[in-house]
């Protein structure tokens, strides 16, 4: 029963952190390393275009920005979690309303108070 148990909870782990999307555009370097096949390098390289030269506009902008960063790369490297551009935001945004707790009166794990 406890080897079920915890084979159950490495799964929903994997699962969640399948599902969790690293802004390119926002994200910092090690957010952007917990991508599977984005090393320091990269990382390092995606963050100095996108203070030199702003925020990538979609997938296609990003590889033709970032030197390695052909269109199958960014393909894979989106199926492993990684959001960009507009398209990229809606879906976080959708993720954090997914996450967000199921009573309107708790804002940022703290219960608020309404005043008479």
């Amino acid at each position: 029963m406890f080897r079920k148990t915890i084979i159950t909870a490495a799964m929903l782990a994997a699962f969640g952190h399948a599902y969790a999307a690293v802004d390119v555009n926002t994200a910092n370097e090690d957010a952007l390393r917990g991508i599977r096949g984005i090393g320091a390098s990269k990382a390092k390289a995606i963050l100095e275009e996108r203070t030199a030269h702003g925020p990538f506009k979609d997938a296609s902008d990003l590889g033709k920005r970032v030197k390695g960063m052909g269109g199958h790369t960014v393909e894979r490297l989106q199926a492993e979690g990684l959001a960009i551009g507009p398209a990229g935001a809606a879906a976080g945004t959708q993720a954090a309303a997914k996450a967000a707790p199921a009573n309107p009166g708790v804002k940022n794990g703290a219960a608020t108070v309404a005043k008479k």
